[in-house]
């Protein structure tokens, strides 16, 4: 869970530097809200990639743990 947030805390870092950067770029106002938005976009994608691959081994390790725990109660109950 650690490592998710540093993800997250880098991607918004990433995310912020390249927008200050577009708009003190020295660029026509249309030109430069087209770079933002499509930046953003590109982004949102990213970071909701890496949040489904965040829940994706989240529920992986959750159903690795359950079977351990149904294994161990088998056992459990068999001695």
């Amino acid at each position: 869970m650690k490592s998710g947030k540093v993800l997250l805390g880098l991607l918004a870092g990433v995310a912020i530097g390249a927008t200050l950067g577009i708009l003190f770029a020295p660029d026509k106002g249309s030109s430069t809200r087209k770079k933002i938005s499509k930046k953003g976009d590109e982004y949102a994608d990213e970071l909701e990639k890496r949040f489904n691959d965040f829940i994706d081994s989240m529920t992986k390790k959750y159903e690795t743990a359950k079977d351990e725990a149904t294994h161990l109660a088998d056992v459990g109950m068999q001695e």
